[in-house]
């Protein structure tokens, strides 16, 4: 799955993508993960390619931005498929000359330019924030709509369904469905993962939480919806019938929703509070747009999001401190004590996973909801929250572990039931 990684990056010469030129292929990606090593082997489109260069320098960098930082790249022109290339594999695994190369303006415009999403992802990502606008107004509006309190089901969670949970669940679907561009969707409050029609089908796979903390709606307090991006899984690809009803064959197809962290293409979350902030990665860093109610758009209010080395809050709910692992309790005991500052962590808690993560995106700290006695399997679920928020925390520079793991490396098993701490 190391593919999903680059298989979006255009060619700098064609408008095309190196996978649609066989510039790159899945048997060409080497992977060791006990030795945290990656090899990737490319095959330029003609032997006297004078994008080798550039190309190898792509690859290098998306995959740099990707993986964890103990992971070692190494990029190599396959055998005997281009004029230089010893020239070319020597200045692809120079770490002096790859810095040097990247120093250039131009250059490193070049390179942007070919990570630069493809529009199938754009479209993707546009009808979330739209779905994202509608949820919004649902929510100023919930108490004057009669939209508050349960619709008297339960979720496949097992969790009481708010109004707004089913309505907004709604909402999402329809935006993806009607991109074009995602083939399989996911949602935290169905059975099973649908298959898009095959008239507005496309291939990526987007697993959501259309309402997260929707017990907050009824006393206003903060609510958010979260999501993650997968790229295509060419086995999946599959024509359905009009119900979109997964049979015994399709429902293999619920493994392509099954993905680790690590795969994401993309993941984001909107945080509905005082104002609504959509936030999102795509790989390159984490940046935040606010919703001006004005004109109904969202506009960049921070970029390039970087966690504070030193942050000065931990976020636990320490109500369950007693069912709590004696390690886990010494821990926050330490974080009570002064630090070097001569002022200890102060403790926040507002019961608001996003809300909690955002803060600390921007302030610092440390966020976790750990399993306990009666949870020993963890409360938040790996699909639907911990992966994509792991994703986003990493590539603001933090780090995302379960306490024995990071986070982004666990497999899931099935798509409602695994939890994580």
């Amino acid at each position: 799955m190391f593919l999903n990684h680059i298989r979006d990056i255009k060619d700098p010469e064609h408008p095309y993508s190196l996978e649609e030129l066989k510039v790159i292929t899945e048997d060409a990606i080497e992977v060791d993960d006990k030795r945290s090593y990656v090899r990737v082997t490319f095959t330029p489109t003609v032997e006297h390619c004078s994008m080798a260069t550039v190309i190898g320098l792509c690859l290098r960098v998306k995959l740099l931005r990707s993986l964890p930082s103990r992971y070692k790249v190494d990029i190599k022109v396959a055998p005997g498929t281009h004029a230089t290339e010893a020239a070319v594999n020597k200045q692809l695994n120079d770490k002096e000359r790859v810095a040097a190369a990247l120093e250039n303006p131009n250059l490193l415009d070049m390179v942007d330019e070919c990570l630069a999403p493809s529009y199938e992802l754009t479209i993707v990502l546009s009808s979330i924030s739209l779905a994202c606008k509608r949820i919004a107004s649902l929510l100023q509006r919930s108490s004057i709509s009669n939209l508050t309190g349960g619709q008297g089901t339960i979720n496949v969670q097992g969790e009481d369904q708010k109004k707004v949970d089913v309505i907004s669940n709604e909402v999402f679907c329809n935006c993806l469905r009607s991109s074009g561009r995602t083939g399989i969707i996911a949602s935290e409050e169905e059975d099973v993962p649908v298959a898009v029609e095959e008239t507005y089908s496309g291939n990526y796979i987007v697993v959501f939480d259309p309402i997260d903390g929707s017990a907050n709606i009824d006393t206003s307090l903060t609510t958010e919806s979260i999501f993650g991006i997968y790229g295509p899984d060419e086995q999946c690809l599959f024509d359905i019938d009009d119900d979109s009803m997964l049979d015994q064959t399709k429902q293999k197809c619920v493994v392509s929703v099954c993905q680790p962290g690590s795969n994401l293409l993309a993941a984001g979350y909107c945080l509905y509070s005082s104002s609504v902030v959509f936030t999102l990665s795509i790989g390159k860093g984490v940046f935040a747009f606010t919703l001006d109610p004005t004109f109904g758009e969202f506009v960049l209010t921070h970029a390039d999001i970087k966690i504070p080395r030193s942050g000065k809050i931990y976020s636990f709910n320490e109500g369950n401190h007693e069912l709590w692992d004696d390690n886990l309790k010494r821990y926050l005991h330490h974080l009570r004590q002064p630090g070097p500052n001569g002022k200890p962590y102060s403790g926040r808690y507002i019961g608001c996973l996003v809300g909690e993560i955002h803060r600390m995106l921007l302030y610092g700290g440390i966020y976790g909801n750990p399993k306990n006695m009666n949870s020993k399997k963890g409360n938040l679920r790996l699909l639907y929250e911990c992966a994509p928020m792991s994703y986003l925390v990493e590539q603001a520079g933090g780090k995302a572990t379960d306490g024995n793991q990071r986070i982004l490396d666990i497999q899931p098993t099935e798509h409602t039931g695994n939890r994580s701490a």
